[in-house]
């Protein structure tokens, strides 16, 4: 099928996005209301011969946003549209792409299909809410697209039996940058949103990995996962168990957000790993351990049984110090092990937070080669 392509907007950078004043942050869409709102387009034209343009969706929670066509293309037997994705300021991977819907009439009482076009993953691993085999759609995208093709063919007097073919072009290679590989999600992105909207920096995309991480390690009966800061903290912790890369689940800065869905969904063994300065944040009981959303305090420091017995000098030196690896140089000069004693606090904020869980919990710190310089099993 040709496609004629409209104008598209500038390709810009996530940063290129972020205004300087936070309070005007811009809200977007997500990749499933860009998918609904193709479906209905291409349905429309397919119905009627026309494509409405812009074309109204309804969100599940009540709001009706209009969406600019960027690509139309009409046969006897199928229509498709395209949308380009506005995830508005937040650093949204997909922001920028083209969702395409492609849809087809299928013989009586044949349903709602959904396919994975070009760019949109399949399902091959238990454990996430859409079954093995099948395209990587969520439920609600799904749900709002039937709503739509429902409505659309109930005005038409038509059975809603339709195939709809979602694609994103560049999608596989996006989803590089995203957890689907792990999560077991092949060949492209997923068609996700629960409510349509993208919050700017709310980093609801990333928080949901790591519980679809959870849900997939304890379809496969994983009974070790381990939740890490970044690459290095991750990397030596993976080699320090063996660990499997199924067993990786991407916690990045977001400790609540992991905790919290282990307190519900529990695995037997829990290891957090990670830096100095970032398990010194959690040891002081902070849930989000990005740098501007939480903040360590010297005064913690001073606070630990092994500074009971530092001079005035050093006391000084701790509490005027511009970095947590500044702390960790001094102490280390003084021949204190403060790491041992952060990753013992950090494993008792886990497991407050874990409130009783059946989750064993441990904590490693590395330095920033990767080394191992405490562990509190």
């Amino acid at each position: 099928m040709s496609g004629a392509e409209k104008d598209q907007p500038k390709t810009t950078t996530a940063l290129d996005r972020v205004p300087e004043n936070a309070a005007s942050l811009r809200t977007g869409w997500t990749t499933g209301a860009c998918a609904t709102a193709a479906t209905k387009a291409a349905l429309t034209a397919l119905l009627t011969g026309t494509f409405p343009d812009p074309v109204t969706i309804r969100l599940p929670r009540g709001q009706e946003p209009a969406f600019a066509l960027a690509r139309e293309g009409l046969e006897a037997d199928r229509a498709e549209a395209g949308i380009i994705k506005d995830a508005g300021d937040d650093p949204d991977v997909t922001h920028g792409a083209t969702v395409i819907a492609s849809v087809r009439f299928l013989p009586s009482g044949s349903g709602i299909r959904f396919v994975a076009g070009d760019g949109v993953g399949t399902v091959t691993k238990a454990g996430l809410p859409i079954g093995v085999g099948e395209p990587a759609i969520n439920p609600v995208p799904r749900a709002m697209m039937t709503a739509e093709v429902e409505a659309l063919c109930q005005q038409h007097g038509r059975e809603p039996d339709v195939e709809i073919t979602i694609s994103i072009p560049g999608g596989q290679q996006l989803a590089t940058q995203t957890w689907n590989p792990r999560l077991g999600i092949v060949g492209g992105l997923s068609v996700l949103g629960t409510t349509g909207i993208v919050n700017p920096f709310s980093c609801s995309a990333w928080i949901h990995s790591i519980h679809r991480g959870i849900d997939v390690a304890r379809a496969e009966g994983l009974t070790h996962v381990l939740g890490a800061t970044g690459s290095t903290s991750e990397k030596a912790a993976q080699a320090f168990y063996g660990l499997p890369d199924g067993a990786l689940l991407d916690m990045g800065d977001f400790a609540g957000g992991l905790l919290k869905y282990l307190r519900v969904h529990p695995v037997p063994r829990l290891t957090i790993a990670g830096g100095f300065a970032k398990m010194t944040k959690l040891a002081q009981g902070a849930m989000d351990l990005h740098s501007s959303r939480s903040r360590i305090e010297n005064s913690y420091f001073l606070s630990l049984a092994c500074a009971e017995t530092l001079d005035t000098g050093v006391r000084d030196r701790i509490q005027n110090a511009n970095t947590a690896l500044e702390v960790l140089e001094i102490m280390t000069e003084e021949s204190i092990d403060i790491a041992s004693e952060i990753a013992v606090n950090a494993r008792q904020t886990a497991l407050s937070v874990l409130r009783g869980a059946p989750v064993d919990v441990d904590v490693i710190i590395t330095d920033r080669k990767g080394k191992i310089i405490a562990h509190a099993p």
